[in-house]
């Protein structure tokens, strides 16, 4: 085989921009869905029929909101090619996958021109291949899937459909650990939350933003490195008396 025709693996640089990127990506549809779920809890109908709305208002609601999360995704990034199945295993997973979809769109009363509406797609006939199999899905519309019916539990939802439409990106993710998209996610909305805490940063000029943004960077950074120095001391000093324990033993 002429080698340079064979697929040259990506450098660690790369890979691991790339890796950024995804997890970008998804504690941003993270956060979306989360602020839409504040948003539903605070929502109250000023008309007793307006609870008995049907499924599909309330899932079209979703189409401002969690459903366009943070990615300006192009038709290009969202496009559904045909699947480029490499084994009867990968095949029967994307069988398994589809079916799963279709099930969980009859359960909640969609037909699929309403599911397709609800995802912004524009073809109805891409949500029938998905689930027919013989379509794969993109990580952005993976993500969009997951606010659209699994908000309330959205990271087993997008690693097993992720696992089945797209290995190498749920190799990325698994890399990086599933326990840590958690932890991660609410670190950040701690973040987020004491900015949200201050209406009074709302009023300031972008001048005086920036200032207060640099300081907080700053500030960050400083407390960022004493932490690290004072976790790795501690970790140093138990290492010294594990040493020290098992030598008088």
């Amino acid at each position: 085989m002429d080698p340079d025709n064979e697929k040259r693996p990506a450098s660690d640089p790369e890979l691991g921009n790339k890796a950024r990127a995804l997890q970008d990506m998804l504690l941003d549809a993270l956060h979306a869905m989360r602020s839409q779920e504040e948003l539903d809890d605070l929502r109250e109908p000023s008309e007793p029929e307006k609870v008995t709305e049907n499924i599909f208002d309330r899932l079209a609601s979703l189409t401002g909101s969690a459903l366009r999360f943070g990615v300006r995704a192009t038709d290009r990034s969202l496009q559904v090619g045909r699947a480029l199945v490499n084994s009867q295993d990968q095949l029967r997973a994307m069988l398994l996958a589809g079916n799963s979809i279709r099930d969980i769109r009859e359960v909640a009363g969609l037909t699929l021109a309403e599911m397709s509406e609800a995802l912004n797609l524009r073809d109805k006939s891409v949500l029938e291949a998905i689930e027919n199999g013989t379509k794969t899905l993109s990580f952005e519309l993976i993500l969009r899937l997951a606010a659209l019916i699994a908000r309330n539990d959205p990271i087993p939802f997008i690693m097993r459909t992720t696992r089945n439409y797209n290995p190498e990106v749920w190799q990325i993710l698994n890399d990086w650990g599933v326990a840590k998209v958690s932890l991660q996610f609410e670190r950040e909305r701690e973040f987020i939350n004491i900015f949200r805490r201050h209406d009074s940063a709302r009023t300031l000029s972008d001048e005086g933003f920036h200032k207060v943004l640099e300081f907080t960077r700053q500030s960050f950074e400083m407390s960022l490195h004493f932490a690290e120095d004072q976790e790795k001391q501690v970790a140093e000093l138990r290492d010294s008396l594990a040493r020290e324990n098992q030598g008088g033993m």
